[in-house]
């Protein structure tokens, strides 16, 4: 018996603990690559190619040098266009966590079908054409619109509030376009989460206020910072509501994209723009991902 255990050792070798792991080599690894190349060829003429011509625009036109970007930050009626972006952008984001929160809430609180119910209008209101509700806005917020005759009818007010064609109903009419875009993230976070996790805060000790804020709101983290990224970004690019509702002193930077584009015909200045507009969603969209704790290039733990 003996011998046939040697014998039967011997065959196998000496135990040398786990087998080594053969990494991929070279060529293993972008075996099936050629297979992204239609997508990769798609993205580079369409995508790629655009944004590095609008880029040498920015640097070449009318001279070579970074003269456009020096003159954005340097022309204070520029600099004020700049700061109106971010200042809207900012507002509206605000406003449109402040509001989206309680109605992602209220969507996943509420029995399936009242909650359905509201899903479906959320996504009604997003399906709506965009032009059609500026205008529904711009007809709204008029001096002699309803929301002005029904406060002066209450007695609230004695004279009509100027609400168009200035901030407010550019920070109005965008919360209200954005919002189901920070609805829709927040409400499919809030819907995953296990409610025995807020039962077991509150059979710990915790106040509902505690358990919201230490339980509740760090689980919608991650819907919460997405949507509120999704809004910010979409909001700096945004045109069609702040030309319709805004005013000449509250110009926006695609806005003032498109006048250099088609008034000036400076190519230069408004791919000089363009450019810090897609360097700001770029920085923006890093941020986030270091924010995540599951993101690849967040902070390892």
């Amino acid at each position: 018996m003996k011998v046939a255990i040697n014998a039967l050792q011997n065959a196998q070798g000496p135990d040398t603990g786990a087998a080594p792991v053969r990494r991929p080599s070279l060529g293993q690894r972008w075996k099936g690559s050629r297979n992204l190349l239609p997508a990769l060829l798609f993205l580079g003429l369409f995508f790629f190619a655009p944004l590095i011509g609008l880029l040498l625009r920015g640097v070449l036109e009318p001279e070579p040098g970074l003269g456009n970007y020096a003159q954005l930050f340097a022309n204070s009626a520029y600099t004020r266009v700049l700061i109106n972006t971010f200042s809207v952008a900012g507002l509206v984001t605000l406003i449109s966590v402040l509001l989206g929160f309680p109605l992602a809430w209220a969507i996943t609180l509420v029995p399936q079908g009242w909650g359905r119910w509201l899903l479906n209008i959320v996504l009604l209101s997003m399906w709506t054409s965009l032009l059609a509700r500026t205008y529904s806005w711009l007809v709204l917020l008029q001096s002699s619109g309803v929301i002005n005759k029904a406060l002066m009818a209450m007695g609230i007010i004695d004279t009509p509030i100027e609400m168009v064609h200035n901030l407010t109903g550019v920070v109005i009419g965008m919360s209200y376009i954005m919002i189901p875009f920070i609805v829709l993230p927040l409400q499919a976070t809030m819907h995953a989460i296990d409610p025995m996790v807020l039962q077991a805060g509150s059979i710990c000790g915790a106040s509902p206020w505690t358990n919201f804020w230490k339980v509740f709101l760090p689980l919608c983290r991650s819907g919460l910072f997405s949507g509120a990224l999704m809004v910010f970004v979409m909001s700096l690019g945004y045109y069609v509501t702040p030309a319709l509702l805004g005013g000449a002193q509250n110009m926006m930077l695609p806005e003032f994209i498109i006048q250099q584009v088609q008034s000036f015909l400076n190519w230069g200045l408004a791919s000089a723009a363009a450019a810090l507009l897609v360097a700001i969603t770029l920085v923006l969209f890093y941020l986030y991902l270091k924010l995540q704790p599951e993101s690849p290039v967040g902070n390892p733990r």
